[in-house]
């Protein structure tokens, strides 16, 4: 299940105009309608293989594959024995097929699973697409989610509670994803790729891993090398359906020689399992249905989690981060702080290059905000090339916007205007309508300490 956190942290840049002191005459005033230019895409991924040691990677593959998110045991594995036919229904959003072709095709080639696109109603997996208000009356903190045994929400309304139940599978057969169609186009791409992940292998998040979709930090947003990696070796020859914990511990280690031999070096400390106190702490912060103050005092929470164990990981990172954003609107000084710790963890560490965008983009909005063009230009400049191979779209908006500003404070109009008309390509796809779109150039406008031309 893809959770419904509070979605800057994932993917855009919240407004700090609501929170950093702007003079009176600094927002635009009778603006007219953007015309906007065509949505941006990605061309060919930029997939990095996993970096971490096999050794360890044998450990995730079994807490990934053995456990549910709710922390309930799973007792065997299953997954699909034959090829995988998935179809679309229900009002398909525009670039959902493009989007869903070009998942299909890493998985083919990535994780050598045989799975193609059908119009049939005999699809194995069946994606399922209905307004956001409906899905979430009955799932009420999912972006987006996946169920086995069924093809389609009206069956799956109808089913009982046992039917749904993954644990007690044998062998899938069928399954069923669920996705609002009324979201923009990234977020129903990256549930598509979490989704129809979890629809054919390991069902379970893990707040531990720093390169994988299958963590509820939503910090990637599409199928990395290591999600491929566990995905090749969930459906390779020396595993089946019906093997129990056991027997996969037993095969892995060499299975994931053969997959990945790069991996066969040093063994490295595995990090320390996350107590459920730090995911309720999380979830309690980001989720909906939460005071501000509960929301802060639970970011706290799962940042005293942190500290008491001496994490200096991604996740005291995202601690930081959490509690970063939450601060906004209340506390600008708290809200710098925090973005800050969480910048300095992700950059201590390797292989967190896009965490430490994710926080450099709240700095460069401050930075902005301060009038220091040429800090905000610096941090926008090192996260660039890594948002960018993420296929974040809505971050790289957020990035050129913040750039595109500080070069007006510097007195390059034309570069700043090239950076703007980038930022807005990539904000059609980011962002959920063409009016998110031009409030989110605004408000980043908003931020800049230089007065602004008033439009005729």
């Amino acid at each position: 299940m893809r959770a419904a956190l509070i979605s800057c942290l994932a993917a855009s840049l919240i407004a700090l105009s609501g929170c950093v002191p702007t003079a009176p005459d600094t927002a635009r005033a009778a603006t007219p309608r953007l015309v906007l230019p065509p949505m941006r895409s990605f061309a060919e991924p930029h997939v990095m293989r996993p970096a971490r040691p096999n050794a360890e990677m044998v450990q995730d593959f079994l807490d990934l594959s053995f456990r549910l998110e709710s922390g309930r045991e799973l007792p065997l594995l299953t997954r699909y024995e034959g090829p995988v036919r998935v179809r679309l229904t229900g009002p398909v959003p525009r670039n959902a097929t493009t989007d869903l072709k070009r998942v299909l095709a890493r998985l083919r080639s990535e994780a050598g699973i045989p799975i193609t696109m059908t119009t049939g109603a005999e699809a194995e997996i069946t994606v399922e697409f209905l307004p956001r208000r409906t899905m979430q009356r009955l799932v009420p903190r999912a972006a987006c989610f996946v169920a086995p045994r069924v093809s389609s929400w009206a069956e799956y309304r109808r089913a009982r509670r046992d039917r749904l139940d993954w644990t007690t599978l044998t062998e899938r057969r069928r399954s069923a994803v669920f996705i609002p169609n009324d979201t923009a186009p990234q977020e129903i791409r990256d549930c598509l790729h979490e989704e129809l992940a979890q629809a054919l292998g390991p069902l379970n998040d893990l707040y531990r891993l720093p390169d994988s979709v299958f963590n509820d930090d939503n910090v990637h947003t599409v199928l990395t090398g290591f999600d491929m990696l566990m995905l090749r070796a969930y459906y390779a020859p020396e595993l089946h359906s019906g093997m129990r914990r056991g027997e996969v511990a037993a095969r892995l280690p060499r299975l994931l020689a053969r997959l990945n031999p790069a991996g066969e070096r040093g063994y490295g400390a595995l990090p320390e399992p996350t107590p459920r106190a730090f995911g309720q702490a999380i979830e309690t912060a980001l989720g909906p249905g939460t005071f501000p103050a509960r929301r802060r005092a639970a970011a706290r929470e799962a940042l005293r989690i942190t500290q008491e164990r001496s994490w200096r990981d991604n996740r005291a990172g995202f601690a930081w981060l959490a509690l970063g954003r939450l601060s906004l609107g209340h506390s600008a000084a708290e809200a710098r702080t925090a973005f800050a710790q969480a910048s300095a963890i992700y950059h201590s560490q390797p292989g967190l290059a896009l965490q430490a965008a994710h926080a450099d983009t709240q700095l460069a909005a401050f930075a902005l905000s301060d009038g220091r063009a040429s800090d905000a230009i610096a941090l926008v400049d090192r996260s660039l090339g890594v948002v960018a191979a993420s296929e974040n779209a809505a971050l790289l908006a957020n990035l050129l916007m913040v750039k595109a500003e500080a070069l007006d404070l510097l007195g390059h109009p034309a570069e700043a205007n090239a950076a703007r008309l980038d930022s807005l390509g990539w904000a059609r796809y980011g962002f959920a309508s063409d009016a998110e779109v031009e409030a989110r150039l605004l408000n980043i406008a908003a931020l800049s300490p230089a007065p602004r031309r008033r439009q005729p």
